[in-house]
């Protein structure tokens, strides 16, 4: 889909905060896509086209035998090239420098970086006094400058913290640019795609307009059928995919009995009624509950439904002769979902609608928002002209309450869980709160507590609430909601829902939580 489009490659190493790189150039306006760096040849590099590339950081060090190295072929290759942390190790080892670790040559944390005399184009801007704060994070530092390179930044436990060769445009830092504690970091990767040439083309005026086309091309005159869950993500997609092709396109909305309060209505008519899709209704509720009863692994859950997600589709596909699957998946979902085979990642969850999918289909997927970060897909439903209030929704699951209920998935547990969401979502609403959060939601815990009601003895569940504040969903902290709000919040639930007397608040970060809690 971005042939046409200016292109970076990022080659991942298995730093945590790979995905941050490419969030700060998403929002220069700059496409680039993160690939792991044993699927990384000359060949592929040559097919992919990049007018620059950048080197991640990793947890290996480059002294280990057999730990990841960059084609050599790269450097070759005429391309700006940037070294993050183990980046910069691997292009020094590579180039002729050497690495070294011992005492004196990690350093964790905050740590402050001073400039040498000579100035560098990367810089320019960055430093707001005698020194900058930056990020690092390093067992191992470089010893030894490879030929050609020059040191313009030293900090206490890092005497080449900034280098360069600015003769075959190839940088290197040993600090992290792209976290929040390198608080002027994204210069630097504005500095560096100034540098390699972008002109900054990557607009959601411009995708739409490759996207529609594209999915015209893959599509040809066959029918699509799209998953539609009435959450942002796949809303998009099937507004984008109905302007690429009209009619061929039917909406299949699965209720799998594991949504919120009304949502099914709400759904159904906004998008029969309001943007008149060709819409099917397959309530599947007896299907999806029957085949997760007493199931409690949360990674059991969601191949359960996604194996049941693919088979309603495929019920439904089969009259109307269609040959495609259309889904809203986005970047982080491929991104979380892939476990680099020999590197050094893991797969953090598997996704209903990637991990979770059968070996085998009976169609071909249409996702015109892979290659997209959600704030980008809001961007991009703004472009196609859905109301603002519809793109600011927080975002829901694919597998719904099933990973709102830890442990075994009952009917009565899915009701009360049901009531006390919604009551928690009036709240936020309430108090003018929702907007500033990306997502909230109440998790019904798998233990039930002690409580007293009117005199009398009571043993509930207990509920725990969460609310997140995030751009792309990579990472996220907890909304810090007053004493007050929470105080009014807990006493609403349990005196209006029925099998709740404990309210609890998760205060966890993504990382080390994730934002769902299954």
């Amino acid at each position: 889909m971005t042939a046409t489009h200016e292109k970076l490659l990022i080659i991942d190493f298995g730093s945590q905060v790979t995905q941050l790189i490419a969030r700060r150039l998403r929002e220069l306006n700059v496409y680039c896509e993160i690939h792991p760096f044993n699927a990384v040849t000359e060949d592929f590099i040559r097919d992919f086209g990049p007018k620059a590339i950048i080197l991640s950081g990793g947890p290996c060090s480059v002294l280990d035998e057999g730990s990841p190295r960059a084609p050599d072929a790269l450097f070759q290759m005429g391309l700006p090239v940037l070294g993050i942390c183990y980046g910069q190790q691997v292009m020094m080892q590579q180039l002729g420098g050497e690495v070294d670790r011992g005492h004196g040559t990690a350093e964790f944390g905050r740590a402050y970086v001073t400039p040498s005399e000579q100035s560098l184009a990367l810089l320019a801007g960055w430093f707001s006094g005698n020194r900058e704060q930056v990020w690092m994070s390093h067992g191992d530092n470089v010893a030894k400058l490879a030929p050609g390179f020059e040191v313009y930044g030293t900090s206490p436990n890092a005497p080449y913290a900034i280098v360069a060769d600015t003769a075959r445009n190839f940088f290197a830092v040993q600090f992290h640019p792209e976290v929040h504690h390198t608080p002027n970091g994204a210069k630097l990767y504005e500095n560096f795609v100034k540098l390699a040439g972008f002109s900054g083309d990557w607009t959601m005026g411009a995708y739409r307009e490759q996207a529609i086309q594209t999915i015209r091309d893959q599509v040809g005159s066959e029918q699509v059928i799209c998953a539609l869950s009435g959450g942002v993500d796949s809303s998009v997609a099937a507004v984008l995919i109905h302007e690429a092709i009209g009619d061929q396109l039917t909406c299949v909305f699965v209720d799998h009995g594991l949504l919120r309060q009304n949502e099914a209505t709400e759904v159904v008519t906004m998008f029969r009624d309001h943007y008149h899709l060709p819409l099917i209704h397959a309530d599947e509720t007896e299907l999806f509950l029957g085949q997760l009863d007493g199931q409690s692994d949360p990674e059991t859950k969601r191949k359960v439904i996604g194996k049941l997600f693919i088979d309603v589709f495929e019920k439904h596909a089969k009259p109307l002769g269609a040959k495609f699957l259309a889904q809203g998946t986005l970047y982080p979902d491929v991104i979380e979902s892939v476990s680099f085979s020999g590197g050094p990642s893991e797969t953090i969850k598997s996704h209903h609608n990637v991990g979770g999918l059968p070996e085998k289909m009976g169609m071909k997927l249409v996702e015109p928002l892979r290659e997209l970060f959600k704030d980008e897909v809001r961007a991009l439903g703004r472009e196609l002209g859905l109301p603002d209030s519809f793109i600011k929704r927080h975002p829901f699951p694919g597998p719904g309450l099933a990973i709102r209920c830890p442990g075994e998935i009952t009917r009565p547990k899915l009701e009360i869980l049901r009531k006390a969401d919604a009551v928690y979502i009036d709240q936020i609403r309430k108090h003018g709160l929702y907007d500033e959060i990306w997502q909230a939601y109440a998790a019904i815990l798998p233990v039930k507590t002690v409580g007293v009601m009117g005199d009398g003895r009571t043993y509930d569940f207990a509920l725990a609430l969460r609310a997140v504040t995030s751009v792309d969903g990579m990472t996220a902290d907890y909304y810090p909601f007053s004493h007050e709000f929470l105080g009014e919040t807990a006493t609403r639930i349990i005196n209006e829902v029925e099998g709740i007397n404990r309210v609890t608040y998760d205060i966890t970060s993504k990382p080390p939580g994730t934002i769902e809690w299954e």
